[in-house]
């Protein structure tokens, strides 16, 4: 089996989406140290927890964002290439029910 192409818009929305979870993981660790430092007390602790919510909210648009523009740009190369090289040969088992 070959794979001779892919759809650009499945692929950049399905890098959107792995990148918008990214996005949220890397945001709840940035929560996360926020708390810590606000455990410091101070001026630190206001900062600390803003950052960490502006991160819960910016972090998975703008992961997304760039995931989907990675995910559309890499799949029109692949197609440009594999349309060259004739593209990834996969192999495959049929399971047997």
């Amino acid at each position: 089996m070959v794979i001779k192409r892919v759809a650009v818009l499945k692929l950049a929305v399905f890098q959107m989406v792995l990148m918008a979870i990214f996005g949220v993981l890397i945001a709840l660790m940035f929560m996360m140290f926020g708390a810590m430092i606000g455990s410091f007390g101070g001026h630190a602790s206001a900062i600390g927890g803003a950052v960490g919510i502006a991160a819960l909210v910016i972090f998975p648009i703008l992961y997304g964002v760039i995931g989907f523009i990675a995910g559309a740009v890499g799949g029109v190369l692949y197609n440009f290439v594999a349309s060259m090289v004739g593209g990834i040969e996969i192999e495959v088992d049929q399971a047997t029910p």
